[in-house]
């Protein structure tokens, strides 16, 4: 069997060492596991997935607990499409309504109703302990610095800006 020949322009991968490799899937495994503890404590003891939780402490935190639709997609870091099926089930449980943007026929406000934060406070203590045991407890403050600047300079590098930007919230 003959294979093309590759252009000379092409480059090879920069493939991953082995001890790159072994950071990449350490990362994988606990985010991967962390996101299905955290999901599974609040489907559990709040009857929500974690994004769900989190789209409200994000209406919480936001003055009059309001957000316009696309600054919440941001602030959350998902597709619109994704927070309009998200918000529709949290209106469904009154946790949530969609008020209309005086301003911009086109925009629409999430709010988070009373009802809403009774939830979010009632639910806050159980979900901070799951937090503190999967992450906090199993890191000395030094790493737990670290790990904060790690994740902000990833962060801070997947958020392109421009009009050009295939971010979540944009699609």
């Amino acid at each position: 069997m003959t294979t093309a020949p590759r252009p000379a322009h092409a480059e090879e991968p920069r493939w991953l060492s082995d001890d790159e490799q072994s950071v990449w899937r350490s990362y994988i495994d606990a985010t991967t596991l962390l996101e299905d503890h955290l999901d599974r404590q609040l489907q559990r003891d709040a009857g929500m997935p974690h994004v769900y939780y989190g789209l409200l402490v994000k209406l919480a935190e936001a003055p009059e607990r309001r957000l316009r639709m696309t600054e919440l997609a941001m602030a959350a870091k998902i597709t619109r499409s994704r927070l309009s099926h998200a918000i529709a089930r949290l209106e469904r449980n009154g946790w949530v309504r969609r008020e209309d943007c005086p301003s911009d026929k086109r925009g629409q406000f999430a709010v988070l109703t009373d009802a809403g934060l009774e939830v979010l406070a009632r639910h806050a203590p159980g979900h901070v302990e799951a937090v503190r045991q999967a992450v906090f407890d199993r890191l000395t403050p030094e790493q737990q610095k670290s790990l904060g600047e790690i994740m902000g300079i990833i962060a801070e590098g997947l958020q392109p800006t421009g009009t050009g930007a295939d971010l979540p919230w944009l699609r």
